[in-house]
């Protein structure tokens, strides 16, 4: 019978990072001339956000008006997608309140089985409400109005994911 060694190696890899951007004192140091480039590439970006974000929320739109015309499981998938993405990419377009009500529509899109029985009103207020959040320029997260209503949306989600499993 074979026994076992209960015994833990720990491996600690070498931090070879610090030696290629900092010195043998341990602080790091970065050239302030790549610094500032790399800060005016991003605001350069920045400017661009705004556009992309919203080349995103209309695909959302799109996607919604196709499944509301057509509750197919292709036509879900292709709204759950657009939600998805939007959830990812916004908090990067520094709108995370987008991000919060696009995870919600991820969520409900995602826990649907009967796509006829789907609640489109539902769906059609987290589009709108990304919608209204883009267009107000609503980036700061302590914002009451949008809050409530990302947690109103999101309480309903839960009710008619809650429902939906019953039946």
């Amino acid at each position: 019978m074979a026994t076992r060694d209960n015994k833990a190696e720990v491996i600690i890899p070498p931090n070879t990072l610090r030696a290629k951007v900092g010195s043998a004192s341990g602080k790091v140091m970065l050239d302030p001339a790549v610094l500032k480039r790399a800060e005016m590439a991003m605001d350069n970006l920045r400017q661009e956000f705004s556009g992309w974000l919203a080349k995103d929320i209309e695909a959302l739109a799109n996607a919604f008006s196709v499944f509301a015309k057509s509750p197919t499981a292709d036509n879900a998938g292709y709204l759950f997608r657009a939600a998805h993405d939007l959830k990812g990419q916004a908090t990067t377009f520094e709108y995370p309140l987008i991000a919060r009500v696009a995870a919600s529509l991820a969520k409900l899109m995602d826990g649907m089985t009967s796509w006829r029985a789907s609640p489109l009103p539902l769906v059609a207020a987290h589009v709108d409400a990304i919608a209204v959040i883009h267009r107000e320029r609503i980036k700061d997260i302590s914002n009451r109005t949008a809050l409530v209503l990302a947690e109103e949306l999101e309480a309903r989600v839960v009710k008619t994911l809650a429902k939906a499993s019953q039946q």
